[in-house]
């Protein structure tokens, strides 16, 4: 394939050789005379291990070559990847400069190119900069359409610098954005020798997914350093701990309990939380991470809460308000919190869970409900269908499979809270208000 690499730092010096060592002819465009003198001279323009030799001997072969002409770049070519950086402003904001600025002159490029020609970002860029900011531009510029005249996708990198190269060839994944399907396929095909799960989807994900990766890894750093504190505090082995912690595939190092839905409750979290937050204060600690988790909890409560106040509708339903589904406990469940609220409100509620039965709560479970919601028999009805036709608003508080085809049986008028996402409307947006029939 023919691919033009619009930037020659640290992401485009590495994806231009390793491309070309793959056996495509990459031509790399910079506004800088010495990196585009160095990589045509067979130099690397950064350090990096391997690169040096990769791009000696693909200059040689004549696989890789660099200029500063990007309108010779566009039209020699039938791919141009952006990797041009986006440093942050003062205000912490993306500056988008250089971005707007290679989308000018690539346009411009195209606009006197008659064969069909595809634009690859590669940038680290925030969700919707895509959409309103280079397609706009990109057609601006060229005068052409996108996704019709010319292609676009978007495509993260996930290169560590000192094993970039390794990183390239045996990434976690691949994942782009795709305007059009065929610029989807050839980018694709461009990636056929590298062994990894290929992942296509819509350019707003493509776009996120860099930012979940970068501030996941940074959670783990940060949450592993407060660890090794309170370990140290505790006399304990911090290194120790954190290998037998990461031994659990199961559920500590795996997608257990990531998957977006609403807070969390039960006996355990709350509670194991507070107790570490309590210590860390006796021994003059500072755990910003995990002292924000309960108050970052305690926010998804008032969000439900809120969500269910901006429905208007007085009349409401509980679906599931056990901690989870499966179970009766109901200790520090988040939807009783939230049904407290709302009582205190004045709505006027019907509460429905096949696994919660007041008769049969014993011990401290019995005494938690009992202390939060005395009434609570009242409030409770004896099949979902008891719910649906008292209630306006229906919310559901756990994902048990019972309410997973809720939204199919609402009448007309009433309105859906999905708190857990189990509905199929419920997993496209966050905790979502759903009107049916208006």
């Amino acid at each position: 394939m023919r691919i033009s690499i619009f930037g020659l730092g640290y992401v485009g010096t590495v994806s231009a050789a390793c491309f070309a060592a793959d056996g495509n002819q990459v031509l790399g465009v910079d506004p800088v005379p010495d990196k585009v003198d160095l990589i045509n001279r067979g130099l690397s323009p950064i350090v990096e291990d391997e690169i040096g030799e990769i791009i000696e001997e693909t200059v040689r072969k004549g696989q890789l070559r660099a200029t500063q002409d990007p309108l010779t770049a566009v039209h020699e070519t039938d791919l141009s990847i952006v990797c041009v950086g986006t440093p942050s402003q003062s205000n912490g904001n993306l500056d988008l400069r250089y971005i707007r600025r290679i989308c000018e002159q690539i346009g411009q490029a195209l606009r006197t190119k008659d064969t069909r020609h595809t634009v690859v970002i590669r940038s680290t860029i925030l969700p919707g900069t895509m959409r309103n900011v280079a397609i706009p531009v990109l057609e601006e510029f060229s005068g052409k359409k996108a996704g019709e005249d010319f292609g676009v996708c978007y495509n993260p990198e996930f290169l560590r610098e000192g094993t970039a190269v390794r990183d390239f060839r045996y990434p976690p994944k691949t994942v782009f954005g795709e305007l059009d399907r065929e610029s989807g396929d050839m980018l694709a095909a461009l990636y056929q020798g590298i062994e990894a799960p290929l992942i296509r989807t819509d350019l707003n994900n493509a776009e996120m997914i860099k930012y979940v990766d970068n501030s996941w890894h940074a959670l783990k750093i940060g949450f592993a350093n407060e660890i090794g504190n309170l370990c140290d505090a505790f006399a304990v082995d911090a290194e120790e701990v954190m290998n037998i912690f990461c031994q659990d595939k199961k559920l500590n190092i795996s997608p257990a309990y990531l998957k977006p839905g609403f807070a969390f409750g039960g006996s355990c979290l709350p509670k194991d939380l507070r107790a570490l937050s309590y210590q860390a204060k006796m021994h003059d600690l500072q755990l910003p991470i995990l002292n924000s988790v309960l108050p970052s909890n305690e926010m998804q409560i008032a969000h439900g809460v809120k969500l269910v106040i901006e429905s208007g509708n007085s009349r409401v339903g509980v679906l599931g308000f056990s901690f989870k589904a499966g179970t009766d406990d109901l200790r520090e469940s988040p939807v009783i919190e939230v049904i407290e609220r709302l009582i205190g409100k004045g709505y006027d509620l019907r509460i429905y869970d096949r696994n919660v039965n007041i008769a049969a709560l014993v011990g401290a479970n019995r005494d938690f409900i009992l202390n939060r919601i005395p009434h609570i028999s009242r409030l409770m009805a004896a099949s979902v269908d008891a719910v649906l036709a008292h209630a306006e608003t229906i919310v559901i508080g756990n994902y048990d499979p019972e309410f997973s085809q809720i939204q199919s049986t609402l009448r007309d008028g009433q309105c859906l809270v999905d708190l857990v996402r189990i509905t199929k409307q419920g997993s496209a947006k966050a905790q979502q208000l759903t009107f049916v029939g208006k």
